[in-house]
């Protein structure tokens, strides 16, 4: 089973957006071919970014949104156990501080900072790719 941690926007686009660019994902975890893994800090963002008003999501849809997040992630404490490197944005150092506490094989995103570090992820233990590379890279 592959293990991820998934970036706040590939959640919304597997939840909410319903991306086509992330069925091979949904599939993956739908048949067990793959896990992710959520702190409460990436959680909590997803709540944020949820209430953001351009996003004019209803209160119920929101808590509908956030169950589908928690029956899709595992909980898993995001304790560093290495030094990390740093993240451009420090919003997204919780996401690296997960993958490492996770065990995770990758850390799924489309965001520029977090791609930046995907050389020195490599010696951390997981590969930061895009959604649309994470199934290619399995086989790697």
């Amino acid at each position: 089973m592959i293990r991820l941690v998934l970036d706040t926007n590939v959640v919304l686009d597997l939840l909410h957006f319903d991306d086509p660019a992330v069925a091979p994902l949904r599939r993956a975890l739908a048949d067990g071919r793959a896990a992710c893994f959520a702190s409460a800090e990436t959680r909590a963002e997803l709540a944020h970014v949820l209430s953001r008003p351009r996003f004019r999501i209803a209160g119920d849809e929101i808590a509908r949104l956030l169950d589908a997040y928690d029956a899709l992630a595992r909980p898993c404490a995001a304790a560093t156990e290495a030094a990390l490197p740093p993240c451009r944005d420090p919003d997204d150092q919780k996401f690296l501080e997960l993958a490492q506490a996770a065990r995770a094989d990758f850390l799924v995103t489309k965001d520029t900072a977090l791609l930046a570090l995907a050389r020195k992820s490599a010696r951390l233990g997981f590969r930061i790719v895009r959604p649309k590379e994470v199934l290619q890279a399995e086989g790697d």
